[in-house]
């Protein structure tokens, strides 16, 4: 196709004899992820003097390899004009403050109204990720936690910031209200957190089988009744926090899924107040406050943070008052 800036042809030199296919497309490619480059071989777009071949094989000084790499086509996800509290966005990524019951990405029985419906809508101009026009999710928040959150927009970006990620080089500090009142003022929960025995949906610390998990805490303020934590992830496993808060005997107020049974409203006096302040959480209060990591393209330190949400900063003013 004449013109086409998809078209490339590049001849394997002596030093790059022995890579592997996907690899030493990708290494010539920047804007092409190395699993982008293994999906086209498959799919025979990408081919080694002239024949087809497998992702994995290992390519001869003086090989010509050439193909096309195919613009990024359209999700079938829809733009949608909804509101975003942008904290910060570049040309490479994009860092929000989520809020509570926004789902980050569309799934069943949320096929619209997310985290990405709106992205898609607010930044049309996306080079898009694995060969679709999509952001590039590379961590994700709870439906009902709210807090900041950083999202590629584009193949370079995303594949540095999961890298980041996935070598444990990413800074997570979480604000959590909890039931009660911990003995120490701070602590470390390494405890492994696996599928739930019994409940499938649910995420447990389990004896065998689970994946490493640590949280680091310390005390930000007691407070009648419960407590404001600071959390430090040092894994970033599914529910990590509000099942590690759950195992100290702490969990999250408000917590459906791993938060205490509803108890009978006492009748009269102190109990009864400190129970309608905390039942007025109707999710669980969790805040991802902060984020820091490294550029994923100039390599500048950048961290971030969000204040807390109007819900759960009046039920801790309310415990703070109750207190007073």
């Amino acid at each position: 196709m004449p013109g086409d800036p998809g078209l490339f042809t590049l001849q394997v030199t002596t030093h790059e004899k022995g890579l592997r296919a996907d690899a030493f497309v990708s290494a010539h490619l920047p804007d092409c992820s190395r699993s982008r480059a293994a999906a086209l071989i498959r799919q025979g777009a990408i081919r080694v003097d002239g024949l087809p071949c497998k992702a994995g094989y290992k390519l001869k000084a003086g090989q010509t390899v050439y193909g096309r790499i195919p613009p990024p086509t359209a999700p079938d996800m829809l733009p949608e004009p909804l509101p975003l509290d942008i904290l910060f966005e570049d040309p490479a990524l994009i860092v929000v403050n989520k809020p509570a019951g926004l789902v980050v990405h569309p799934a069943a029985g949320h096929a619209s109204g997310t985290l990405v419906n709106a992205l898609l809508h607010h930044c049309p101009d996306l080079e898009g990720i694995g060969g679709e026009r999509r952001p590039g999710i590379v961590h994700r928040l709870d439906k009902d936690t709210s807090g900041v959150m950083v999202v590629a927009k584009n193949d370079p970006a995303h594949q540095a910031l999961s890298r980041q990620f996935k070598e444990r080089r990413i800074r997570k500090r979480y604000l959590a209200l909890v039931h009660g009142s911990p003995v120490a003022d701070s602590g470390c929960i390494d405890l492994p957190v696996g599928r739930h025995a019994v409940e499938r949906k649910k995420m447990a610390v389990v004896p065998s089988g689970g994946r490493e998990a640590r949280t680091v805490w310390h005390v930000r303020e007691r407070l009648a009744a419960a407590t404001l934590l600071a959390l430090d992830l040092e894994t970033g496993r599914t529910h990590q926090i509000r099942v590690h808060c759950l195992a100290m005997g702490h969990p999250i107020v408000g917590d459906p899924v791993y938060g205490r049974r509803r108890a009978a409203r006492p009748r009269t006096g102190h109990d009864a107040t400190l129970h309608a302040i905390l039942s007025q959480a109707g999710r669980q209060m969790l805040h991802a406050a902060r984020l820091g990591f490294t550029h994923p393209l100039s390599g500048e330190p950048l961290i971030f943070e969000a204040p807390l949400p109007a819900d759960m900063a009046g039920v801790i003013q309310q415990l703070r008052e109750h207190a007073a």
